[in-house]
């Protein structure tokens, strides 16, 4: 077994890699349940239906570089890539990759003497594929 430990995992929003200002991500990847019991039986059944996934990322906020990209981003579709580790794709670095909605963003939050960090939660649209290669 190969554990893994995120230090340098990479995230690109929008086509521009955001790895550095990346404190914390989640890739969440789902699908529907369904409940196809009928009568007669003793349990429950169930079948999988529509697959969804999102991501949420927050970050070290960044008025020069990220700032614009998260800004502009809002209400629009844009390509996400997730990886593991900064290295080269392949089995046990996998990339994942989509499109994602902007929904919100919040340019400013935080209280006196915090951090300036940034949380998004982006929804996915549409598939969200897996490669090695």
């Amino acid at each position: 077994m190969a554990e893994t430990v995120l230090k340098k995992a990479f995230v690109s929003i929008g086509g521009t890699d955001v790895s550095a200002f990346v404190q914390s991500v989640a890739l969440n990847y789902s699908a529907d349940e369904l409940d196809n019991t009928t009568m007669g039986g003793d349990f429950k059944k169930r079948l999988g239906g529509l697959k969804d996934w999102s991501v949420t990322v927050t970050f070290v906020q960044d008025y020069t570089t990220l700032d614009p990209i998260l800004f502009n981003g809002v209400g629009s579709l844009l390509a996400f890539e997730g990886r593991p580790t900064n290295s080269a794709v392949g089995v046990a670095n996998p990339k994942f990759t989509g499109s994602t909605l902007l929904k919100e963003y919040n340019p400013i939050e935080g209280k006196v003497g915090d951090l300036a960090v940034v949380s998004v939660s982006m929804p996915g649209s549409g598939a969200l594929t897996r490669a090695t290669a």
